[in-house]
């Protein structure tokens, strides 16, 4: 792909995660618009994208706007708004999109590929985003571990529930992956989308309501004996849900998987959830634990400690939203 010119790329809901990876692919020399607060689009087309990585430190001239507009010559759409926000922002993204334009959606969750398809007749390829990143300021990111995605082609199931007929062809995702991949961004095509993203939806359950509670990293949780116990019995649940929803889980690799994450792959990372606490907005956890004990519910498997950890971070969301 080397000398074969850049698709134009837009990021829809610029907060950490669309800002690094959008900030990557422009530092690569591509033409990106972020599109974002408008506080952050001031900042960064004043200064420049801040990014503070664990591998440099270097401001980064990128286009931002504030307007859902600004997509319509984008070739490639990098969906990351919040899980709450999925299916207003897919609807008024829905107006621009050129017919051609590729859109992957950069979130947390299983199922917003469906939310997307259903709300606004968008039809998208999933990815696995496992990265440790925050705004520290107005256009400033700290990246503090990892940063790779993984792609792949959203038809069957991902939530446990049938979606529609997926497009993607495998020319698209091969372009999807090349172009992450020459910026730098480590990026694999997956042979079972749904199980990396049960697989990612477990890592984000196991440490998002700790960590927002407790207000603590990854690696200080990973190496408390009585978290580690809490982190065995949300991955156990979980992986019962997803082998209900017809996905093929390993409770023992998984939970050897979370232990890791926490204590080599990403001790510096505080979680989003702990990050949306502390600004005082909505976080993401109906879409994690609460999705869990959701689709435990509807198919009979009991789930009380994420049952207790997602009504705990709703007590405190609701304090951190009136305070």
């Amino acid at each position: 792909m080397k000398g074969k010119p850049w698709p134009r790329i837009a990021v829809v809901g610029a907060g950490a995660v669309g800002s690094y990876f959008g900030g990557m692919l422009a530092r690569a020399g591509a033409a990106v618009k972020l599109i974002a607060r408008a506080a952050h689009v001031e900042a960064i087309n004043r200064d420049g994208l801040l990014i503070d990585s664990i591998n440099f430190k270097e401001r980064i001239s990128v286009s931002a706007s504030t307007e859902l507009k600004d997509v319509r010559d984008a070739r490639l759409v990098l969906f990351s708004v919040k899980t709450v926000d999925t299916e207003d922002a897919a609807k008024l993204l829905a107006e621009h999109l050129a017919p051609d334009t590729v859109v992957v959606s950069l979130q947390n969750g299983v199922d917003n590929a469906e939310r997307i398809d259903f709300a606004a007749g968008i039809q998208v390829i999933p990815a696995v985003v496992y990265i440790a990143v925050a705004m520290t300021g107005v256009g400033q990111v700290k990246h503090s571990g990892r940063g790779d995605l993984i792609v792949g082609n959203s038809s069957g199931h991902l939530s446990g529930n049938p979606l529609p007929k997926d497009d993607t062809s495998r020319s698209e995702l091969d372009e999807v992956a090349a172009t992450f991949t020459r910026a730098g961004i480590p990026c694999r095509i997956s042979k079972n989308i749904a199980v990396d993203l049960w697989e990612k939806l477990i890592m984000n359950c196991a440490y998002n309501a700790i960590s927002a509670l407790a207000r603590m990293k990854y690696g200080r949780i990973a190496s408390d004996a009585g978290s580690i116990d809490v982190i065995k019995r949300v991955v156990v649940e979980a992986v019962a849900v997803g082998k209900a929803a017809g996905v093929p889980l390993s409770a023992d690799t998984m939970i050897a998987a979370a232990l890791k994450l926490g204590s080599e792959a990403m001790p510096e990372a505080l979680s989003s959830t702990a990050q949306d606490i502390a600004r005082g907005k909505p976080t993401e956890i109906d879409s994690l634990n609460g999705f869990l004990v959701r689709r435990g519910a509807e198919m009979g498997v009991p789930t009380p400690v994420n049952q207790t950890l997602y009504s705990l971070v709703k007590l405190l969301e609701r304090a951190s939203l009136v305070g």
